[in-house]
């Protein structure tokens, strides 16, 4: 009896942690560049229970003996890094990925301070003391970009439009068209190992202080000219890649699951009070 009531609080645990998870990639079906979350389970623990000799009878074929369980646990939450359908906005600020990568940015005023990702590019361009404007996400973090062969900011002079090549390379034109400047190439990573990509504020990703960044994600080049290789859209910003039936049909299983663990414990406290009742 004790077994069940351990299994079944534990199962429950899980469960809810499962409904949380599942609450959040609903909530946020329209938030731009939005990847959905999943849970990872696995067996808090599983004993093999040996029944009597006795049992062991001519013609048997099941092993002499019963797997208990006692509930599962959640260990992680994995990023799903599918693609999201294209929105055009003809917005020049707003800028998509088309292939498996992320924009970098930098989570503080710095190109030194931490290093984090997204794949939000509805960026916008914000006024600086220089009499310039840097291109930061919509929540302020300045994206990362390779000017000169090193890591920087992007900075477009006043008076100038905004100009992003397949390729990433950004530019810098008049409006008539007299002259251009470059100004950098986005820098762009691959996420290699999902698993230890962690979600944080404002939509953007990191990786855990005990872990080597560079295990995690890689530099990558845009390359819109290959088949399936990574391109830069400029006016379009990428929907979320939560599929709202998926998400519900999943709601309704756990919701039973969460039912059926709650009745497990329910039913296991009601024996555990008949055994003290009988014991007098």
């Amino acid at each position: 009896m004790n077994n069940s009531v351990i299994g079944a609080a534990a199962s429950l645990g899980a469960l809810q942690q499962k409904l949380d998870i599942l609450a959040g990639n609903i909530a946020n079906v329209n938030t731009t560049g939005y990847k959905r979350k999943s849970a990872v389970f696995e067996d808090i623990l599983t004993n093999i229970q040996p029944h009597e000799q006795s049992f062991l009878q001519p013609g048997r074929r099941s092993p002499l003996g019963y797997t208990q369980g006692w509930g599962a646990r959640v260990v992680a939450q994995q990023l799903d890094m599918a693609q999201g359908a294209m929105q055009q906005t003809d917005i020049p600020t707003d800028v998509a990925i088309a292939g498996n990568a992320l924009f970098e940015v930098r989570s503080g005023g710095s190109i030194d301070s931490a290093r984090a990702f997204t794949r939000q590019g509805a960026f916008q361009l914000k006024p600086t003391d220089q009499g310039d404007r840097l291109l930061t996400t919509n929540s302020g973090y300045p994206v990362v970009a390779n000017v000169d062969g090193q890591e920087d900011f992007i900075r477009v002079p006043n008076g100038y439009e905004m100009i992003i090549a397949a390729d990433g390379t950004i530019t810098a034109r008049l409006p008539n068209g007299t002259e251009q400047v470059e100004l950098g190439k986005l820098k762009l990573v691959q996420v290699t190992k999902p698993e230890l990509l962690q979600a944080v504020a404002d939509n953007l990703y990191g990786v855990p202080s005990n872990v080597n960044v560079q295990d995690v994600v890689a530099d990558i080049q845009a390359s819109p000219e290959t088949t399936g290789g990574v391109s830069v859209r400029q006016g379009f910003t990428e929907q979320s890649n939560v599929n709202l039936t998926d998400e519900i049909a999943d709601l309704v299983n756990v919701q039973r699951a969460y039912q059926l663990s709650a009745r497990a414990l329910s039913s296991g406290d009601q024996m555990m009070q008949m055994a003290t009742n009988l014991r007098g």
